[in-house]
C-alpha cells in the first residue's frame, strides 16, 4: 500500500485514558492508522480516508487524535500526513493521498489562499475534500466542512477586553500565529471588534512557536512598557508570552487567547491568563469524520457545520468542553 520511498511511522492506535479517549502524536511522515477489516485501500469495501494536518501544535495533535479515534470507531481506514505549516507540502501530501485512491480527504488547511489549488488537485482525480476549521468563500467544490468561526473567536476576546477596560484608554499587543488561514481570521476578528478606547500598539507573528512568541513578547513589552492587554493566537504561545511579560516585571498585562486546553483552563483559574475561547479539536475531528462518512453515503448531514465556541473566564470554567481525546 505504501510507496517504496515513503517511510511511515508505526501506526498509533487509540488507547483508553481517564476520559476513555486518547491523543495520538502527529508525525511528519505518512502513516496508516485506525484500520477496519480488509487488506488495503481499493481491495475491499472498507472506506478509506486521508487526513492532511496543518502543523504540530497542541491543537493539531489533538485534532489528529480525534480523527484517528473517530475513524477507528467507525471502522474506517485512515492515512495521515502533516504539512508542517507549509502550503507546498500540503499540496504534495494531497497528491500522495490522491494517488492512493482514498475515498475522501479531510484537510486542516495551512493557508486558505492555497486551498483552491489543493481542492482542484483532489477534484481532478475525483477525490472529495472535507475541510476542518476554515472554508473558502466558494464552498461549491468541497464535500463539506466543520467550521470554527475564528473571526468570532477573536471577537469574543475583544469583547472581554471592552468590558474589562470599561471605557478607559488601553494599550493592546497582538501576538499572531503563522500568516494565513487560522491566524489571519483570528486577528482580524479581534482587531475589528476592539472598542475605540483600546489601541493596538504592537503586533508580531509568533508562528505558533512558543520560543518565537516569547521573543516577540519580550520586544513588545520593552518597547511598550505601558501595555495593558495582549491577544495571543493560541495558548501554547500565551504561556510563553506570560513568562516574557513576567520576566520584564509586567505581571499586570492581561492575556486573552484561544483553545481551552486543560493547561489553559488551569492558567485562567490561577490568574495567569484572563480569558480563552474554546476551540475543541475533539469536537472538530469527531464531527469531521462522521459528517464526511454521512455525506459520502448520501445520508442527511450538514455540509457546513460549526464547532460551538465558549468564552471562558474564572466565572464559567465548568462550561468549557473537553479539548483533547
Amino acid at each position: 500500500m505504501l510507496l517504496p520511498h515513503d517511510r511511515p511511522d508505526e501506526p498509533k492506535r487509540p488507547r483508553t485514558s481517564r476520559r476513555a479517549l486518547t491523543a495520538s502524536a502527529a508525525g511528519a511522515a505518512l502513516v496508516l492508522s485506525g484500520c477496519g477489516g480488509g487488506s488495503g485501500a481499493g481491495h475491499d469495501t472498507t472506506v478509506t480516508l486521508g487526513f492532511v494536518n496543518g502543523a504540530h501544535t497542541d491543537f493539531h495533535t489533538c485534532l489528529q487524535g480525534a480523527v484517528e479515534l473517530a475513524a477507528e470507531n467507525e471502522g474506517v481506514k485512515l492515512f495521515t500526513a502533516n504539512s508542517q505549516q507549509d502550503a507546498a507540502k500540503e499540496l504534495e501530501n494531497i497528491g500522495k493521498m490522491v494517488s492512493w485512491k482514498v475515498d475522501a480527504l479531510i484537510v486542516q488547511p495551512v493557508d486558505i489562499d492555497a486551498l483552491p489549488g489543493d481542492i482542484a488537485r483532489a477534484r481532478s482525480a475525483g477525490t472529495p475534500v472535507f475541510l476542518t476549521s476554515v472554508v473558502p468563500k466558494d464552498t461549491s467544490d468541497i464535500l463539506g466542512a466543520v467550521v470554527v468561526d475564528l473571526e468570532r473567536a477573536g471577537r469574543l476576546d475583544a469583547e472581554w477586553i471592552d468590558k474589562d477596560a470599561n471605557g478607559k484608554p488601553a494599550e493592546v499587543g497582538v501576538v499572531a500565529g503563522a500568516p494565513g488561514a487560522a491566524s489571519d481570521l483570528l486577528v482580524s476578528g479581534f482587531t475589528a471588534a476592539l472598542p475605540d478606547n483600546a489601541e493596538v500598539v504592537a503586533e508580531g507573528p509568533g508562528m505558533f512557536d512558543p520560543v518565537r512568541a516569547r521573543d516577540v513578547a519580550a520586544t513588545m513589552i520593552r518597547e511598550h512598557p505601558g501595555l495593558d492587554y495582549a491577544f495571543v493566537a493560541n495558548e501554547e504561545m500565551a504561556f510563553a508570552v506570560r513568562n516574557a511579560f513576567d520576566a520584564a516585571g509586567a505581571k499586570g498585562v492581561r492575556i486573552v487567547t484561544v483553545n481551552g486546553t486543560d493547561k489553559g483552563l488551569a492558567a485562567i483559574r490561577s490568574g495567569r491568563l484572563s480569558a480563552t475561547v474554546t476551540n475543541s479539536p475533539l469536537v472538530n475531528g469527531t464531527m469531521a469524520v462522521r459528517n464526511t462518512l454521512a455525506l459520502l453515503a448520501g445520508k442527511e448531514a450538514a455540509r457546513i457545520d460549526s464547532v460551538p465556541l465558549v468564552l471562558v473566564t474564572k466565572n464559567n470554567l465548568d462550561q468549557a468542553p473537553q479539548y483533547c481525546p
